[in-house]
């Protein structure tokens, strides 16, 4: 992706609390489009290779959803993470990590991910397809700035991970903010 691009048009398949539905699992599916989530919002979208993996679950994740207030301070309404994985998965990966701020996106398929061009083979972990590792500043479903691990390809022996932190993002943040003001 690049900056000035606009976000691909694509339904997501994702699950809803309904008390109405009562039982132990009280939730139904609801599609939720690009639209829904990105139309008029600055948001940060990240995304990752797998829930409950190690990076995502112990850097990752909790670092978005721990300085969500820090975003919000630099002009961010929503902070979303999408992963190659259903909505069942994301959401008790959310549910395990006590997320209160950020929110979960599945791309079950990986249409999302595929056409954003992130869509890569990791086979050689038992995996299939998955996201690269990537983040993006997002205004009115618009790519302000994009940032992408390095080595992007299928079977990449390490899981990179930096660039697409939320310590970079925040500093990309912050720099652009003291641009304007001066």
């Amino acid at each position: 992706m690049q900056t000035g691009v606009k976000l691909p048009s694509i339904n997501f398949q994702t699950r809803v609390r309904d008390e109405s539905i009562g039982g132990p699992n009280p939730f139904r599916w609801e599609v939720k489009t690009t639209a829904d989530y990105f139309a008029g919002k600055r948001v940060v979208l990240f995304s990752l290779p797998g829930a409950f993996t190690p990076t995502c679950s112990t850097y990752q994740l909790p670092g978005f959803e721990n300085g969500f207030a820090d975003f919000q301070a630099q002009g961010i309404d929503e902070i979303y993470c999408m992963s190659v994985n259903d909505a069942f998965v994301m959401n008790q990966w959310a549910k395990a990590q006590g997320l209160q701020n950020v929110k979960v996106i599945p791309d079950g398929s990986g249409e999302f991910t595929r056409r954003v061009g992130m869509l890569v083979r990791k086979d050689n972990l038992g995996f299939g397809l998955r996201s690269w590792r990537y983040a993006a500043i997002v205004d009115n479903g618009v790519v302000e700035a994009w940032f992408e691990e390095p080595g992007m390809c299928d079977n990449h022996g390490e899981d990179p991970y930096g660039v697409s932190s939320p310590e970079s993002v925040l500093e990309y943040l912050r720099a652009a903010s003291a641009e304007k003001a001066a």
